[in-house]
């Protein structure tokens, strides 16, 4: 017999992923701060992306063996609170110490250990909605951590002019060169991280296992042995529409991280005719960075509601090759305006896109895989994010000058086109069927 749980009110469910936005706020400021800390503190730009191998190998490493621990636990927490909870302290203390970084190898270490912390937390986190929620409520739970996941991002890239509008001297810099607005923007996430969680864990505790659970949990084989043997079947036995899937992923993602990781370079060269980390223009850039990247967060965080009924009509992968094609040519644009207030326009292409990444895959592979290997297989879809994240990290820097002229603007280009040919490629994916409603599971590596 399934376990009975109490229906939740609105608000109740707001209170439960209120802690999955201090994650979203972490993850926000690595995508807009690591590069210009990077470039901060010496980094060459054509090595920019060998310095964010943390956030996919993390991603791969920990998120699949995290989840499979945390269905096995047996506190008395819970099962997914200590995890979430170990996770937000560690988040917080790297966000802390992040911005004084006194060598670019202390930054690309505490990358690490922040990266690791966002992860153990996240997995557990997706599951703690499942078993809380009762089925009929799984859609507006997941829909609320979408919201928070883009209410999160929107303000940690807004945070640093927040702060300038607030009073903050923009070119106010510490002994590295990195900006007192960016110092504050971290510790004003390390304090959202951790206080989002304990909110979390106070107003919403777990519910107690069932005896016929924990009989199940003792009985099932342990071990990273079965683990292992277990995604190793389901990677045998992967649906064709994953299958096609996972070419899609390689060019949308390998174009993301090619974005998150030269956006601001492109934008200092183009815009102000400098990548010089100590000029003004270059402070300017990141601020720039951090207000258009808001831009296309919050349109991504209403596109997650407005792209339901046109996904219901057309199909999610039509829909998906719609706002994919348009951030590509976004992306294609960016490198030709001169103007700041005409890169808002492409943000839009690239804000429907991002809301589409977090939607519409996984409203494709929904109807093509057993419910019996849900978990497994999603965790398995997580990997065909972060591997083609490993990718661009040891392929981008042989290109970089060869091909790329060692311009930062042309990594933009090159994430445009490969956004299209991801736009191409949905288009022969075999869809198992339709399905009536829209799932939002966010996801980041």
């Amino acid at each position: 017999m399934a376990q009975y749980k109490p229906r939740l009110s609105f608000w109740q469910v707001v209170n439960m992923n209120v802690g999955f936005f201090g994650i979203q706020f972490s993850f926000g400021l690595q995508q807009s701060s690591m590069s210009p800390i990077y470039k901060y503190l010496g980094a060459d730009e054509a090595s920019l992306p060998y310095l964010w191998l943390a956030g996919p190998v993390t991603g791969l490493l920990v998120q699949p063996f995290i989840g499979a621990m945390s269905d096995r636990t047996v506190s008395r927490w819970g099962r997914r609170t200590p995890y979430f909870l170990i996770g937000a302290i560690l988040c917080s203390l790297g966000l802390l110490a992040m911005p004084f970084s006194p060598a670019l190898w202390m930054a690309a270490s505490l990358l690490w250990i922040l990266d690791a912390a966002n992860n153990v937390t996240m997995e557990p986190y997706r599951a703690f909605v499942s078993d809380r929620l009762d089925q009929e409520q799984h859609s507006i739970g997941f829909l609320t951590q979408s919201a928070f996941t883009g209410l999160g991002q929107t303000l940690a890239y807004l945070t640093p002019s927040l702060l300038v509008a607030f009073g903050m001297n923009r070119d106010a810099v510490n002994s590295h060169h990195i900006p007192h607005t960016v110092i504050a923007a971290f510790l004003i996430g390390a304090v959202f991280s951790l206080a989002s969680v304990l909110w979390t864990v106070k107003t919403t505790p777990e519910l107690p296992l069932e005896p016929a659970e924990l009989a199940r949990m003792k009985a099932a084989p342990g071990g990273w042995r079965h683990t292992l043997a277990e995604i190793a079947d389901a990677l045998r036995d992967m649906p064709l529409t994953m299958r096609q899937l996972a070419l899609v992923k390689l060019f949308q993602w390998y174009a993301m991280f090619c974005y998150w990781q030269y956006i601001m370079l492109s934008l200092s060269s183009t815009l102000y005719g400098t990548t010089d980390s100590a000029s003004s223009g270059f402070r300017q850039a990141g601020l720039l960075n951090g207000e258009i990247g808001a831009f296309y967060n919050f349109i991504a965080f209403i596109a997650a509601f407005a792209l339901v009924p046109f996904t219901r009509r057309f199909g999610p992968k039509n829909m998906h090759s719609v706002c994919l094609s348009l951030a590509g040519i976004g992306m294609l644009c960016l490198p030709l305006i001169t103007s700041p207030a005409l890169l808002y326009v492409p943000m839009i292409g690239i804000g429907l896109a991002w809301a589409s990444m977090m939607g519409n895959p996984y409203v494709m592979l929904a109807g093509s895989i057993p419910p019996h290997r849900t978990g497994v297989y999603m965790g398995i879809f997580n990997m065909f994010i972060v591997i083609p994240m490993i990718i661009q990290i040891f392929t981008l820097p042989l290109v970089y000058q060869p091909l790329l002229g060692g311009h930062p603007e042309n990594v933009i280009r090159l994430a445009g086109a490969l956004l299209l040919c991801a736009a191409v490629a949905v288009l022969f994916v075999k869809v198992a069927g339709r399905r009536e409603e829209t799932v939002l599971a966010p996801s980041h590596a």
